[in-house]
């Protein structure tokens, strides 16, 4: 079976590290780990794909820009021939503290503008997401310059291992379908 894996981000070296390109992280980690080929610029992305277990997963990183992550989310799917359901998006959350991981299987976009234009483009919200979280520590008003700045030197030590658990949710969620991984992963 082929799953999508949407990674949100930015493009261009100025939000490598940035709190909003954590679904790059995620997917830069999977790339990584299993020996993928270079990501190549497709049709609105950096594409890749590994093989795990029986499963292809292509990993998407789209150039759009977060707020027209739509774009891709929906020629992605349409050129790989698969539904929503094997699409799962990888993005920062405020809400969430920093690494918790949060998968869903539908829902709001919770003010995530990726994820709004990702549901309009797409015209549904029945589609896996797994939330990173990068907690909310900003004055009120600096939403923007916060998620668009890099962790902190605390946050920058436990990462890579954050990112991990991330990359495994993906990998879950492949092997067992939704609802399974969503029990493994959103433990408290």
């Amino acid at each position: 079976m082929v799953f999508l894996v949407l990674a949100l981000g930015n493009i261009g070296p100025e939000y490598a590290d940035t709190r909003h390109n954590i679904g790059f992280m995620v997917a830069d980690y999977l790339a990584e780990k299993f020996g993928a080929p270079r990501f190549a610029l497709g049709r609105h992305a950096f594409t890749t794909e590994f093989k795990s277990k029986g499963h292809t997963y292509v990993l998407v990183k789209p150039t759009t820009f977060m707020n027209l992550s739509g774009k891709a989310a929906q020629h992605w799917l349409s050129a790989l021939k698969i539904p929503a359901e094997q699409l799962v998006v990888v993005t920062d959350d405020l809400a969430l503290p920093f690494g918790k991981l949060r998968l869903k299987g539908q829902g709001s976009a919770g003010g995530h503008n990726g994820l709004k234009d990702i549901q309009a483009t797409l015209g549904t919200d029945v589609y896996a997401r797994l939330r990173f979280g990068v907690d909310a520590n900003f004055p009120k008003g600096r939403q923007v310059d916060y998620v668009l700045n890099p962790f902190s030197a605390d946050e920058q030590i436990d990462l890579p291992l954050r990112i991990e658990k991330a990359g495994e949710a993906i990998l879950a969620f492949g092997a067992m379908g939704l609802e399974r991984a969503m029990n493994v992963v959103n433990v408290k």
